[in-house]
């Protein structure tokens, strides 16, 4: 219970524009970025628009089931990426058609995973 008289407030900030203007800071001042996409929709596209603001990514993979012909976002190639500037005319991009429940721990055990005993004995040195 509340004495009269005294109000006890509770105040919600939603910043709804921070986390895309951090993501796009990220993006702008990097050296080199990647984007691992998995699925598509809102995620994908704003990860490829903080790319487009510095030209484009130089690495993208794209893992989904989404097909070309239904007009989704998810089923976009990649190539459409590279048309809008999201991904950089030098770029290898590669979209895999897969589900990636499956697929992802499979990219990570062959690429990340493979090199782990040489990351971490570089991270020991420093």
């Amino acid at each position: 219970p509340v004495s009269a008289g005294v109000c006890r407030c509770v105040v919600l900030t939603v910043l709804c524009c921070a986390d895309i203007r951090g993501m796009n800071s990220q993006a702008v001042f990097a050296r080199r970025t990647g984007m691992i996409i998995l699925g598509g929709g809102l995620v994908k596209h704003h990860i490829a628009n903080a790319n487009l603001m510095r030209n484009g990514a130089d690495f993208a993979v794209f893992v989904n089931t989404g097909q070309e012909f239904d007009g989704s976002d998810s089923g976009a190639r990649p190539d459409e990426a590279v048309s809008w500037g999201k991904i950089r005319l030098d770029a290898k991009p590669v979209k895999v058609y897969a589900d990636a429940t499956l697929v992802f721990p499979l990219l990570v055990a062959e690429t990340f995973a493979r090199h782990a005993d040489r990351l971490t004995a570089a991270g020991k040195k420093d």
